[in-house]
């Protein structure tokens, strides 16, 4: 092999020799990159999704009314004070005494307003042992959590003079300190320790410091860099907490990847005996343009959140697609600059311990393929169609709960079950007036809201509420004079059981509503609350199911068949993802909705998979798992470029590509799988449905599935009829040979090999 300067088209090789050639130059600008986004967008500031633009339907028109009017609603707060004797009632002079103390300490805190007594606002429960104290808290519902510890230790005070009674308090201000005590600083723990994280896996895999020290610190970069792009783009479409966390995992997770593939590509041919010139083209080449694929790929795939209508997911897929953007960028100009620079000096901080083989493998330059998976390959090679049915077959029985996968929004209980004292609160709240907690919310706004038929038919409404059977009341209405506005506030029979809340909530829409409200002319009556937002956000995400989909699925085929200029490798890509998901899909439901296994991950069967999961999961596996596929098909397709066989050229790609897979994976893994260690159910859902897709998927899928397929299909991998000839051609010549020197790779007869 020559080590001549040939040129070889295609934009990553470019990028790469343009990068080593002027390294200081291409630092300079990904530093001044990283620093004015980092500045413009701090100074931008980041807008953030409002409430009003949260869902469509009926809940987004009840936002916006709202929003319109300039009201805005308080965090309201409930005190249950219930006997803990069943003869005790709220008849009882005790019992009076104790209501009467509770709204005393409360408003004697100054931080609440609106406090009404059980007696008045009828909320005692059928049984009379249980009443409920509400009132609202001052100030912005945003902030109240902060504000609440007053009258927290106020109701505390209450409790302690009557022992006899319960007396517990709970709404939207204490739920937001209770939670942001007992789990704000488990997110923050959980991000920090994904770096550390990603470092020692790498410090194992490299067994160099510095070599370790690359990939995470361009990947961090990438990710600052992406929070100040945020902060430019949340004035176009705005932003989200939820969308920085999802950006930071994502950006951290394939950042690390196109890192790792390139650097191990760059070391490998120099242990093979190139110079560093050399080595670095063919990783520019090479690896280079394998990222550019996927990093192409992940960005369509991230893309499909744009069509959910969700703002939330529209800015998840937004912030998303931005830092694999970013990060893919950074991974194909800096980093070829950044290992020019260092040229031996990336070796620095050997840590013999960590990597006792590294050195016995400099003597063996040319010998870098696994042995595990040499193993593995030699028996899935040698019975190609026995491996597609064992383990095809493995993953469709692992897939198969999925097909009853019942998704929904969690309820108080079943995202923190029985480890918080406001839960078992929350309980008692329901069991005594089913729906009290989370009632359903009809926001009435009339030309004038006391007009005489707006009033007879906003109490025709609040009783036909209850002789329908979708509400036992207590229904409270609330006026806003000024703005012509009622609140409407029902209780549904379900309570936190949101499968019969929701026939309750239909029959407030379908029945109650059109007989009273509806007879007025100009009366608009949209139905809100957490039932209902729930119910619409299945709806929305229902409908968007298909479309995305389809955008993911039909867009990665292009780039796919495109990139490779294969019908064969296009399909088996989509299929083998696919696959992928759905097994992804079944370990979720098999644990969290059934609950089988569900004690090893620390989670409880809580019977349902909450309902932005499966959408998300599937837009961030199929992109994720396009970064191993076309890493290893690319290799595979670089070896037959060469001109061994298909047979040869699928283990040359498959056994030379494992070390940095299963780095890769293993890092994917233990990031996700911190998240899965977090308290909150859907958190853990998340992390866990995430951790084992990447765990197959880097397994099954690219160990046995993939070559076992391709063994099958032989030379039929690289089929393109002749009426697809006509598409652009962007394979680039990624062979080393044709970068490393002018000698064309051919077959045994001398002829180029056409692939």
């Amino acid at each position: 092999m020559g080590n001549g300067d040939t040129r070889v088209r295609g934009l990553a090789a470019r990028a790469g020799g343009w990068s080593a050639r002027h390294r200081w130059a291409a630092v300079g600008i990904w530093v001044l990159f990283v620093v004015l986004a980092m500045g413009i967008g701090s100074a931008a500031g980041r807008v953030d999704v409002k409430e009003s633009d949260q869902l469509k339907g009926e809940t987004h028109t009840a936002a916006k009314i709202i929003e319109d009017a300039g009201i805005d609603e308080p965090a309201s707060e409930t005190v249950l004070i219930q006997a803990k004797d069943a003869g005790g009632k709220a008849t009882d002079a005790d019992f009076r005494a104790a209501v009467a103390a509770v709204m005393k300490a409360v408003e004697g805190t100054g931080e609440v307003t609106d406090v009404t007594s059980p007696y008045d606002t009828r909320t005692i429960s059928k049984d009379g042992r249980s009443a409920l104290v509400q009132f609202d808290m001052r100030g912005e519902a945003d902030t109240a959590g902060d504000r609440v510890e007053p009258v927290l230790k106020a109701v505390e005070g209450v409790q302690k003079e009557h022992g006899s009674l319960r007396i517990e308090e709970i709404g939207g201000a204490s739920m937001q300190k209770t939670f942001s005590d007992a789990f704000g600083d488990d997110f923050e723990k959980a991000e920090l320790s994904a770096v550390p994280v990603a470092l020692g896996i790498l410090l194992i895999a490299f067994g160099a410091l510095v070599a370790a020290l690359l990939p995470v610190l361009l990947a961090v970069s990438a990710i600052m860099a992406t929070m100040g792009l945020m902060g430019i783009v949340s004035h176009v479409m705005p932003m989200s907490d939820t969308a920085n966390s999802v950006m930071l995992l994502v950006g951290l997770a394939v950042g690390v990847d196109y890192c790792l593939f390139y650097l191990r590509r760059e070391r490998e041919e120099r242990q093979a005996g190139r110079d560093a010139g050399t080595a670095l083209r063919i990783a520019a080449a090479t690896s280079g343009r394998a990222i550019i694929v996927s990093g192409v790929t992940v960005c369509v795939a991230m893309a499909g959140m744009l069509f959910t209508g969700l703002a939330e997911f529209e800015a998840m897929g937004l912030a998303s697609l931005m830092v694999v953007a970013v990060a893919m960028v950074g991974s194909v100009t800096v980093l070829p600059a950044l290992l020019s620079l260092l040229g031996e000096h990336v070796e620095k901080g050997k840590i013999p311990w960590l990597h006792p083989e590294s050195r016995l493998r400099r003597k063996r330059a040319g010998n870098r393929e696994s042995r595990f998976w040499t193993a593995v390959l030699k028996g899935v090679l040698a019975k190609p169609l026995l491996c597609v049915v064992v383990a095809a077959g493995a993953l469709l029985a692992v897939a198969a709960p999925a097909l009853g996968m019942k998704t929904q929004n969690l309820t108080l209980d079943q995202e923190f079950g029985d480890s918080l004292p406001i839960v078992q609160t929350y309980n008692r709240v329901n069991a005594s007036f089913p729906g009290g907690s989370e009632p359903a919310e009809v926001v009435v706004r009339a030309a004038d809201i006391n007009a005489p038929e707006v009033t007879a038919a906003l109490a025709d409404f609040k009783a036909r509420a209850i002789s329908s059977g979708a509400s036992r009341g207590p229904v409270e209405i609330k006026l806003h004079d000024a703005q012509n506005l009622a609140f409407v506030y029902v209780p549904l029979v379900g309570g936190s059981d949101f499968d019969k809340a929701g026939q309750s909530l239909d029959k407030l829409r379908d029945e109650v509503r059109p007989a009273t409200l509806g007879k007025v002319e100009g009366v608009q009556a949209p139905i809100t609350g957490q039932v209902a937002g729930s119910k619409d956000f299945n709806d929305q995400l229902t409908g968007a199911v298909v479309p995305v989909f389809a955008f993911v699925v039909i867009f990665a085929f292009v780039l796919m068949l495109l990139s490779f200029r294969s019908l064969t490798v296009a399909i088996t890509s989509i299929v083998l993802n696919l696959l992928s998901v759905g097994a992804a899909y079944g370990i979720l439901v098999a644990v969290f909705q059934h609950g089988w296994g569900a004690s090893l991950v620390g989670a409880e069967g809580v019977g349902a998979i909450i309902t932005w999961l499966p959408l998300f999961l599937f837009v961030i596996l199929f992109g994720l798992s396009m970064d191993y596929h076309v890493f290893v098909v690319s290799r595979i397709r670089e070896a037959r470029l060469r001109g061994r066989t298909t047979r040869d050229a699928i283990q040359h790609g498959v056994v030379t590509t494992a070390g940095v897979v299963t780095s890769a994976a293993v890092i994917m893994v233990a990031v996700f799988a911190i998240f899965g260690t977090l308290s909150m159910q859907s958190m853990k859902q998340m992390g866990v449905g995430l951790a084992a897709a990447v765990l197959i998927d880097a397994t099954i899928i690219r160990g046995v599935l993939l070559p076992a397929v391709m063994a099958l299909l032989g030379e039929r991998n690289w089929y393109l009829p002749k009426w697809l000839n006509r598409l652009p051609d962007l394979t680039h010549d990624e062979s080393a040979d044709a970068v490393a020197g002018p000698t064309a790779a051919r077959d045994d007869e001398g002829e180029r090999v056409r692939v």
